[in-house]
């Protein structure tokens, strides 16, 4: 169990509670008396632990950063990893207790949440993964139209080739396959880093057919305490949280129906918006042109918007079936569950709305779920592993700059994440930050600007990821 006793911090008073009521100071006298604080409950520091791998590389049971110190300094491990933060054993340890963890995902066509999760729930280890699906598009939008003008120049005549060409079965846009790859490169490193067991992932975010008709019959998450859940759910999300009418954030919303129900409105969804509660009864039965009458940019946005699809909840739609697929395919068993199902768990257990926590609510194993929510994630970005492309263009076409082909100068590789120790100068004194390589050995560091490679030391390779912890 976890403890929540009250005790005394200070020296030579060791009295312990179980509740809060009737606490005193067992030190009679002196300095430090009366001076009580709640204990933190054990495992819910906001830290993430620390991977650890023996000297075979077989992952052991993951520890908190105090002990990896430990080991660090007296010799005993070394660091493998920065991010996510893994540390190596100097010696063989087949015997040594390993944890099974359940590796929880929240897919999301901008934000994926991932979650190590133990088989009581317990969270060990969190990070939320940004995509870069839009701007894959707006490179291969950008390609598209230096190809369409070079075939339009007078030149050799290049056939088109657009009618000639035959996608295989479930084929996805790159846009849109590109979430399903990268959540797989960090499925399969967690199976390196930690003795995974199961996948638990969220399969079904919103069911729009299903919705359109409210009549249909046999929607499991339609029935029961679920009821509500999903159609809410879609609603905030499209309408951002916000009132419809008045633009209110941080209220208690209301379902509303822009065509009242006394006018003939329907309960599609087209017809639905998020308003206050004085918005809602002062609408009541009343058009909205005649209520927005006043107010005909908001007329506007809300027409326009009620009928607008929502892109991202289509996006993990035309995804969720080819990431269950690539899952099921690693030979582990895996748990499937709806976003009303996670929104559900969440607020049961009173968790606010993150991306990691929701990927430790997905499914029925997130009912019950262990974590402190001031840990801070590991943010993960994807950036790529560099561009192809020898020459740049501006955005009507026209050459740029040319590119050379070496992006590795002094040992260093744009994409690394270094630590610049700059003596003097303007900035004096430690960074840490993601590279850029320049052939005249002064380095960009991202943020920051234009440092030596003298000063500058490797703290994590590239590898197509930037990192950051700092915030969360």
């Amino acid at each position: 169990m976890l403890s929540s006793s009250w005790h005394c911090r200070a020296r030579s008073c060791y009295g312990r509670w179980g509740d809060r009521e009737g606490f005193a100071c067992k030190k009679p006298f002196g300095p430090g008396r009366g001076k009580h604080y709640r204990r933190k409950p054990r495992g819910l520091f906001p830290v993430q632990l620390v991977f650890v791998l023996d000297t075979c590389r077989r992952p052991l049971a993951p520890v908190r950063p105090a002990e990896a110190r430990i080991l660090l300094s007296a010799g005993k491990a070394a660091v493998l990893r920065r991010f996510p933060f893994t540390i190596i054993l100097k010696e063989e340890k087949p015997d040594e207790p390993v944890n099974t963890v359940i590796v929880k995902i929240d897919p999301g066509s901008k934000t994926t949440g991932l979650a190590l999760v133990d088989l009581e729930g317990k969270v060990l280890f969190c990070a939320e993964l940004q995509h870069r699906g839009l701007a894959i598009k707006a490179r291969m939008e950008a390609r598209r139209v230096v190809r369409r003008s070079r075939r339009n120049r007078k030149t050799r005549y290049r056939k088109p080739r657009f009618l000639n060409r035959r996608r295989s079965v479930g084929w996805l846009p790159p846009s849109t396959r590109h979430p399903i790859l990268t959540i797989m490169t960090w499925v399969n490193r967690f199976r390196k880093l930690c003795n995974v067991v199961g996948i638990s992932v969220e399969r079904v975010k919103f069911d729009m057919q299903a919705m359109m008709n409210p009549e249909t019959s046999g929607i499991e998450y339609q029935q029961g305490t679920l009821a509500g859940y999903t159609v809410r759910e879609y609603l905030l999300e499209k309408w951002n949280r916000t009132c419809g009418y008045c633009g209110a954030k941080d209220v208690p919303l209301q379902v509303e129906h822009i065509l009242a129900k006394h006018n003939h409105g329907t309960d599609r969804v087209s017809n639905l918006t998020l308003a206050c509660e004085p918005c809602n009864r002062k609408k009541d039965k009343i058009l909205v042109e005649v209520f927005l009458k006043d107010k005909p940019a908001v007329l506007k946005r809300i027409l326009a918007q009620a009928q607008q699809p929502l892109r991202d909840a289509a996006a993990v739609n035309a995804t969720r079936n080819a990431l269950f697929a690539v899952l099921v395919a690693t030979g582990l068993p895996v748990e499937t569950g709806t976003g009303a199902q996670t929104k559900f768990n969440r607020v049961r257990l009173g968790y606010p709305k993150v991306h990691w926590i929701d990927a430790a609510c997905v499914g029925d194993s997130g009912g019950v779920v262990i974590l402190n929510p001031e840990t801070k994630p590991l943010l993960i970005k994807a950036t790529g592993h560099g561009n192809r492309q020898m020459c740049g263009t501006d955005r009507f076409g026209f050459p740029k700059q040319h590119r050379t082909r070496q992006s590795s100068h002094f040992g260093f590789h744009t994409g690394d994440i270094v630590m610049a120790v700059v003596p003097k100068g303007k900035f004096i004194g430690t960074h840490v930050a993601r590279v850029s390589t320049r052939a005249s050995g002064n380095f960009k560091l991202a943020g920051i600007g234009d440092v030596n490679h003298r000063y500058c030391a490797a703290v994590h390779r590239q590898d197509g990821y930037a990192y950051d912890q700092t915030t969360g």
